[in-house]
């Protein structure tokens, strides 16, 4: 797979929020897609599953599975993702934000494969 806008972008220019709001995108895109393709259900029941897996506790859990398999330039776009400035005060939002920036960086990078392996093993798929 590759990416649906093959626009060149230097992701290191981009801000962590930049890369947070992409990964958001791409994060829930796949949530939904493996919900749509587990069952036929309907539209109600979809959204309520994925708003419970794409919710802030719950990727803040997810990020700390993940952790142990992280590159070190992963781990990095990780943390200036979890570290961005925000209004917001609670862990779970800032470690879900860092994963949204890791997913955001993966996505834009080209590195599909890589996205996959680690929402994969999120959903123990």
């Amino acid at each position: 797979m590759e990416r649906l806008i093959p626009a060149e972008v230097d992701v290191r220019r981009l801000s962590p929020h930049t890369l947070a709001f992409v990964g958001d995108g791409v994060y829930e895109l796949m949530v939904r897609e493996m919900l749509a393709c587990e069952a036929n259900r309907t539209s109600g029941e979809l959204h309520k599953l994925s708003v419970g897996m794409v919710r802030a506790e719950a990727q803040s859990a997810a990020i700390e599975t993940l952790l142990p398999l992280l590159t070190e330039q992963e781990e990095a776009v990780y943390r200036r993702g979890r570290n961005a400035h925000t209004q917001r005060t609670d862990s779970d939002y800032h470690r879900a934000t860092g994963l949204e920036a890791l997913f955001g960086y993966l996505y834009l990078t080209g590195d599909i494969e890589r996205l996959r392996f680690l929402f994969y093993r999120i959903h123990n798929i």
